[in-house]
């Protein structure tokens, strides 16, 4: 897991409105479209350009259902996010505050 180029400001924004908006469409069962968004959250400054395929690859080989797809894909890409917020020095956190209803969302897991 080395990274290429530090974590951008720009790049934590981009994936936190693409798992805030997966979560929306979570909620709404929305699964492929939230799938879709988690996936491109998860694609945002790759640490493991592999992970959302072999990911993909293990959820194709089960017997889980699209609502169970989307949240395994939720948690990928909130994983991903954090690491992403990890990567941010001091001063770059707080040009990101994390999205209160990401956070409400992840309060009961």
């Amino acid at each position: 897991m080395t990274e290429k180029y530090p974590v951008t400001i720009e790049e934590v924004r981009d994936a936190q409105d693409s798992l805030k908006t997966g979560v929306t469409e979570h909620e709404n069962k929305n699964f492929k479209e939230a799938i879709e968004a988690f996936k491109k959250s998860a694609r945002i400054h790759p640490f493991d350009e592999k992970h959302v395929q072999e990911l993909e690859a293990k959820l194709k080989g089960g017997n889980f259902k699209l609502q169970q797809e989307s949240i395994a894909f939720m948690g990928c890409a909130a994983v991903h996010l954090n690491e992403m917020i990890h990567g941010l020095d001091a001063d770059q956190k707080q040009e990101v505050p994390i999205d209160d209803s990401l956070m409400n969302a992840f309060k009961d897991w």
